[in-house]
């Protein structure tokens, strides 16, 4: 079982943020399902660098944490579908936001993203 090396910071709202919508493809997961992409198989092409397993347990956790839902159909071969709950719709005007910030931002990200995988000589 994982135990956390630091205490979850509960004091102020971006922490418990954080804490919930923070994981490498959570932001992706919300945004796709949000664009109608439901089905688990679905997801995982449109996010191909992540392995299934880890948007698995994204998406679990983002359920756990009532961002999204799921609904199972009782029928041969399994199909599952995801949605939005109200909480997770509230959060998308957000995230779409933080991309737009990022699109009009992307020259100068992707310079100091370069800049910051660039080792120094030694």
């Amino acid at each position: 079982m994982y135990e956390r090396k630091l205490p979850i910071q509960d004091e102020c709202g971006l922490d418990l943020i954080r804490e919930v919508v923070f994981g490498k493809w959570k932001i992706h997961l919300l945004y796709y399902i949000w664009q109608g992409i439901s089905r688990p198989g679905q997801l995982q092409k449109s996010i191909p660098e992540a392995t299934r397993r880890v948007l698995n347990i994204q998406l679990k956790q983002l359920e756990d944490d009532e961002l999204v839902a799921k609904t199972v159909y009782d029928q041969q071969p399994p199909k599952v579908e995801y949605y939005l709950t109200d909480l997770g719709k509230s959060i998308m005007p957000i995230i779409n936001e933080l991309g737009q910030w990022g699109d009009h931002n992307s020259e100068h990200l992707r310079r100091v993203i370069k800049k910051r995988l660039v080792l120094p000589e030694v």
